[in-house]
């Protein structure tokens, strides 16, 4: 499924295209639609920035943010587990910045797909905002 190369800055950029991509052709395959992908957000006065790999729109209307974390192997506890409390409080932020343009925000929630080696793994409602 991934061809990981080597462990160098520009092979790591390539890896997390390439897991984007096939996040992105998983959540689409079932149903949701793409509406963002690399939503960024400057850091603020308290906070530091925050980025949203993909935004996507499910059937039912919910906005749902995707975090995507891919790991060659499960060492240090896989993808998932790198998806840590600082990480979701950049997520949140960029997310709250993101619904500022809606007047009445759609029902929301934060998911993670998690890709350990070549396993793909799709976490719902991974984490809340509050």
């Amino acid at each position: 499924m991934f061809n990981w190369g080597s462990r160098s800055k520009p092979a790591t950029k390539t890896r997390g295209d390439a897991a984007e991509d096939a996040a992105l052709a998983h959540l689409q395959r079932a149903g949701l639609r793409l509406l963002e992908r690399n939503y960024r957000v400057a850091a603020g006065p308290s906070r530091h920035a925050g980025e949203v790999d993909l935004i996507m729109s499910d059937r039912d209307g919910t906005l749902v943010f995707v975090e995507v974390r891919a790991r060659i192997d499960m060492s240090h506890g896989g993808a998932a587990a790198s998806v840590t409390a600082r990480k979701q409080q950049r997520l949140i932020y960029a997310a709250q910045h993101y619904l500022l343009r809606h007047a009445t925000p759609p029902p929301c929630r934060f998911d993670v797909v998690a890709i350990d080696g070549n396993e793909l793994n799709w976490l719902q409602s991974a984490f809340d905002a509050g």
